[in-house]
């Protein structure tokens, strides 16, 4: 059989919803880089401390998680491109707000951090419907291909946008990213406007701590869920050394290349991405997931060992490809299996599987870099990942045997989703 692996465009051309909803994210995501690049320029403009451009990522956190959660809630329970535009249409305020700071004489350090968690709070809001959304744009059968493409709109701003920005504002200054960040708002805005209503498939409960609670029963009733939180967990919390980065760099003798550290993850993503043509036709999802993220944890452990900066690049593009192998599996097994009624609520759930495990995988790296290496500390947490991850897999033998073709759950929802009214 002859297996295709060029990335899958078809979804855009099929389904206009699904395109008009892809092209607001691109352009969406790619302004807010400009503001991503600008927040932090500004606090050391203002304060040129480490440690106040740190405490922007510090007040994130908690909003999102909190945010994040709920967000789930609603997204099970109101229109999702309702939730998408009303998010979006605030995260314009927000940029609003920083322009306007970054005119005064003098900015507002204290309104940066506040409107930072505010972000992080619209985004936990926004994230769960924006996740829970696709499954209602494509059929069943194209959600692997969906969720390929979707990865890719996130890869392309991440490339483009901060690179673009650096240049913008090192020119015009921090007052022409955010104004660009509002342009690209508001044609994103335009653009979903015609994205069709997607309200709930049935009465909902509406939102509370009972339905909150429910959703999160369901998630740790299913086995074969529980398997992709915590591989994806254990692998970013033990083997994340991105706040390393700036060490490892200048350890091995090249601070010049501390942008290609960072850049190296997200080649790896893009180059699968690109050829992910063959994910459609692979069904054993929780192999694939585990292989991935053992493949993560090998490729950390390696970067970890070498010295040379030719080898630590290269297993750090190869830890980004093996992430994200896992992602597009993981994507693909919670969209195809998930009841409709539930996946705004464990989209809130995953939220913080792969939000919280990053955040606390870069503490991880720091304080253990603290107390012993940098060395140490990246290749003991490869060494972690690799450990967990297998223990995970073999606690859960629903994960580990997960195939899309036998899943009772995933061909339940297939069975559902063709008979749908309004799907």
């Amino acid at each position: 059989m002859k297996i295709n692996l060029a990335i899958d465009f078809s979804p855009l051309k099929r389904y206009p919803d699904f395109r008009r909803l892809w092209l607001s994210g691109l352009i969406s995501y790619f302004g807010s880089m400009f503001t991503y690049v600008a927040l932090p320029f500004q606090v050391k403009e203002l304060t040129g401390s480490y440690l106040a451009v740190g405490l922007i990522g510090l007040v994130e956190i908690i909003p999102l998680v909190i945010f994040g959660l709920y967000g789930g809630v609603l997204a099970d329970h109101m229109d999702r491109k309702r939730m998408i535009w009303v998010t979006e249409a605030a995260a314009l305020f927000l940029s609003a707000i920083l322009l306007i700071n970054s005119l005064l004489p003098s900015p507002k350090l204290a309104l940066i951090y506040i409107v930072a968690a505010l972000f992080a709070a619209v985004d936990g809001l926004q994230r769960p419907s924006a996740d829970a959304i696709l499954p209602r744009l494509v059929e069943h059968k194209d959600l692997p291909a969906a969720s390929a493409l979707m990865s890719l709109r996130w890869q392309v701003g991440m490339v483009t946008g901060p690179a673009l920005a650096g240049v913008l504002i090192s020119i015009a200054g921090v007052s022409a990213g955010f104004i660009l960040d509002i342009l690209t708002y508001l044609l994103a805005l335009f653009i979903l406007l015609k994205v069709k209503s997607v309200p709930p498939m049935k009465e909902s409960e509406k939102p509370s701590f009972s339905s909150l609670v429910a959703g999160v029963k369901y998630a740790t009733s299913r086995k074969d869920l529980m398997g992709t939180y915590l591989v994806d967990l254990s692998a970013m919390f033990f083997a994340m050394p991105t706040a390393l980065f700036p060490f490892w760099a200048e350890q091995v003798g090249a601070p010049w290349a501390l942008g290609l550290f960072y850049a190296a993850g997200t080649i790896g993503s893009i180059l699968v991405t690109l050829t992910s043509g063959w994910v459609k036709s692979y069904t054993k999802h929780g192999r694939a997931i585990f292989l991935a993220a053992l493949g993560w944890g090998v490729a950390i452990t390696l970067a970890g060992i070498s010295n040379n900066l030719f080898l630590i690049l290269l297993f750090l593009i190869l830890a980004g490809a093996s992430d994200m192998v896992s992602a597009l599996f993981r994507s693909t097994l919670w969209n195809q299996s998930i009841p409709d009624e539930f996946r705004g609520r464990l989209a809130g759930v995953e939220l913080i599987s792969y939000s919280v495990g990053p955040l606390g995988g870069q503490t991880r790296a720091g304080f253990t870099a603290e107390r012993t290496s940098l060395r140490t500390s990246v290749v003991s947490g490869g060494l972690l990942c690799i450990g967990f991850v297998t223990l995970f897999t073999a606690l859960l033998p629903e994960f580990r045997k997960y195939d899309s073709k036998s899943n009772k759950f995933a061909i339940l929802e297939a069975k559902k989703r063709k008979t749908a009214p309004n799907n």
